[in-house]
């Protein structure tokens, strides 16, 4: 989905300089708008100042780990998809973390190719879901409209 690229903007969060500056290159190459950010606090601020719709973050960084920045951006807005990467995988924090919300969990060292996929994959994703919510509302206006105008017409037949 070309569409998606355009408008999806992400958040990479990583205490490692490097890694998070090499992400944010290739996923700017892939035509991702993206932008780092060096910790969790820092994450969590420039995600409350930013329109992201993808958090990808590590899960060991000091003051903010990535666990609790994900429970702040799901606060914040829970249709954010938050990736979640670590050097430190354990099945128990990989469980741990789709329970609070994460997209998916990738232990390090990971192929820049399968975050690729990842990535499209949950973009994907969210605008599917974000199409089926206006769609929705749409309907629920169409069912609120209906009886409106039903009425309507016959207090008109009425009046006639």
């Amino acid at each position: 989905m070309h569409i998606v690229k355009k408008k999806a903007r992400i958040l990479v969060v990583d205490d490692d300089k490097q890694l998070a500056d090499n992400l944010v290159e290739y996923l700017s190459k892939l035509g991702y708008p993206a932008a780092p950010a060096y910790g969790g606090r820092e994450g969590l601020d420039k995600f409350e100042q930013g329109d992201f719709q993808l958090v990808i973050t590590d899960l060991m960084m000091p003051e903010m780990d990535g666990m609790e920045l994900l429970s702040a951006v799901r606060r914040i807005d829970n249709r954010t998809i938050v990736i979640m990467v670590t050097g430190y995988g354990t099945i128990d924090s990989a469980v741990g973390a789709i329970k609070k919300g994460a997209y998916d969990y990738i232990s390090k060292p990971f192929k820049m190719e399968e975050l690729e996929i990842i990535v499209k994959r949950a973009l994907e994703r969210n605008t599917l879901f974000r199409q089926l919510s206006i769609f929705r509302g749409l309907t629920l206006a169409l069912l609120i409209s209906v009886p409106f105008w039903l009425i309507l017409g016959i207090v008109l037949a009425l009046v006639w």
